[in-house]
């Protein structure tokens, strides 16, 4: 029923949670991912940098699930500075084209690790 997902090309979890759980073999929930750079634990800076390099682990999350970008359903965009939203759509809409999945983004005080974004997923197996 329940399925934890791990793999070696986005950051470890920072806590007591899994980078994805797939249930039923046909959904998959991910952690959200930050702007960790999985080879060398260094973070990424400035937002363009960060939205890109949490998009990259985002994909290697689900393709560790077998999954793909293509079939995320649902995301959550969390951003230290909603002065950055179009310089997040415009990263963002380069890893999901044709139909877009569903979208959540709001501005947060803090992010783990001081980052300036944070997405979650949701996405078919």
């Amino acid at each position: 029923m329940k399925q934890e997902i791990h793999t070696a090309k986005a950051p470890a979890a920072l806590g007591p949670y899994s980078q994805a759980i797939s249930i039923f073999d046909k959904l998959i929930f991910t952690s959200g991912q930050i702007a960790i750079i999985p080879e060398t634990g260094e973070i990424a800076e400035g937002i363009e940098a960060q939205t890109k390099q949490v998009l990259d682990n985002l994909k290697a999350v689900l393709e560790e699930a077998g999954s793909s970008m293509d079939k995320v359903i649902k995301t959550t965009v969390f951003i230290k500075n909603m002065n950055d939203f179009s310089k997040v759509n415009e990263i963002y809409g380069q890893y999901f084209t044709g139909t877009c999945p569903a979208r959540s983004c709001v501005e947060v005080a803090r992010l783990p690790k001081d980052m300036l974004i944070e997405i979650e997923t949701v996405a078919l197996r």
